[in-house]
C-alpha cells in the first residue's frame, strides 16, 4: 500500500482496507499479462459480490487491482494499481460514469478520466466496453473467486 501513495486518488490510501474479492493473484492479459488481485470499496461489495449478475453498481463503487510481474528468474515487480470508480450520473456520459486511474509503484498517477492524464485512461474504457452486459465489469475466473 505504502508503494503508491502519493498518487493523487484517494483509494491509494484506502484500497488494502476494500473487500479481497481473489483467493490468490492470477494473470490477466487485459492488465498487461500482469497478476493482478481484486479489491472493492464497501460501498460495492455487495454488488460486485454478484458478479456477472451485478447489473448496475451503486454510484461510490471503487474497485481496484494491485498488480505485479514475475520474470524469469522468479523474482516479482510490482506493476501499477488500476482503479474504477462509478461516478454520478452525468460524470462522463462516454465512459459510463466510470473514473478511471492507474498509480504506479512511487506513487505517479498515470492518469485519470477527467483530469490530469485523461488520455492515457482512454484505453481503459475502450477495453471495459466488451462488459456493458456487467455495467463494464470485468470480473476474476470463478477458481479464484473467494466469495
Amino acid at each position: 500500500m505504502k508503494t503508491y501513495k502519493g498518487g493523487g486518488h484517494w483509494a491509494v490510501n484506502r484500497w488494502e482496507n476494500f473487500v479481497h474479492f481473489s483467493k490468490y493473484p492470477y494473470p490477466s492479459a487485459t492488465h498487461g499479462n500482469r497478476f493482478v488481485v481484486n479489491y472493492t470499496n464497501d460501498i460495492g461489495a455487495d454488488a460486485y459480490a454478484k458478479y456477472e449478475e451485478i447489473g448496475s453498481a451503486p454510484i461510490g463503487t471503487t474497485s481496484a487491482k494491485a498488480s505485479f510481474v514475475v520474470d524469469a528468474k522468479g523474482q516479482a515487480s510490482l506493476g501499477p494499481l488500476f482503479i474504477m470508480e462509478k461516478m454520478t450520473r452525468g460524470f462522463n456520459a462516454a465512459t459510463a460514469d466510470w473514473r478511471y486511474a492507474m498509480v504506479m509503484p512511487g506513487g505517479q498517477t498515470v492518469g485519470l478520466t477527467g483530469g490530469a492524464g485523461s488520455d492515457a485512461m482512454t484505453f481503459c474504457h475502450d477495453c471495459h466496453t466488451g462488459a456493458e452486459d456487467a455495467d463494464y465489469l470485468f470480473f476474476l475466473p470463478e477458481e479464484v473467486r473467494a466469495r
